[in-house]
């Protein structure tokens, strides 16, 4: 166990591209754009993509500038990663597990549904606590509910901007998951300099297994 997380007794996951593969909702959304828009989908994801890598978000703005509304998310399109459940099998022997998230309502039953409810302690999801990453509160909330404080916790996600910037400045550990497109975050400065980094749960359990 590195020294760094060796206080810690909580770890928060946020969802999207973290625990749950979002590849088929985002190629969903893509061609919905494409259609609307009467380009292909494959530009689409070409132009998003190159959004992403500048550390915008690349369907919003792509929508910008093509002029449409960026179209529903099809949540039924998410699969869970291979490794989320074993992981959160695996870790919640040791440690508490939390959950903050950016979300649609109905996240409880969307976890219940891909089998990793069970695993959860503390459920802070924006639908129901009324505010959303990166705001502070949202991250507070779930504290306040885990009866923990920020240096006992680490906060697992895959947006720099909206899971390890907020966290870090509160005082939590970071973990930067690079999966989905929040993978493709360019540094900047010291505020987005995650605790440590890895490429998927599987290495997030090595690290915190005993």
């Amino acid at each position: 166990m590195d020294d760094r997380f060796a206080k810690v007794t909580w770890l928060f996951f946020d969802i999207g591209s973290t625990l749950v593969d979002e590849r088929l909702a985002y190629e969903h959304r893509f061609r919905d754009m494409a259609q609307a828009a009467g380009v292909s989908a494959s530009y689409i994801t070409r132009t998003a993509l190159d959004f992403y890598r500048r550390n915008r978000k690349g369907d919003g703005e792509t929508a910008e500038l093509l002029g449409i509304t960026v179209p529903a998310w099809h949540s039924e399109d998410e699969i869970l990663y291979s490794d989320a459940a074993v992981c959160l099998a695996t870790l919640r022997e040791n440690y508490h597990i939390g959950i903050i998230a950016n979300q649609l309502p109905g996240t409880a039953e969307r976890l219940k549904a891909f089998g990793i409810g069970k695993y959860v302690d503390v459920l802070t999801a924006s639908a129901e606590a009324g505010v959303s990453k990166p705001h502070p509160r949202i991250f507070q909330i779930a504290l306040e509910q885990a009866g923990c404080l920020p240096e006992n916790a680490v906060m697992i996600g895959d947006r720099v901007d909206n899971d390890i910037v907020p966290a870090k400045a509160l005082g939590m550990k970071t973990i930067w998951i690079r999966q989905g497109f929040g993978q493709y975050w360019q540094i900047t400065d010291e505020s987005e300099m995650p605790d440590a980094e890895m490429d998927s749960l599987s290495d997030l359990m090595r690290m915190f297994g005993r």
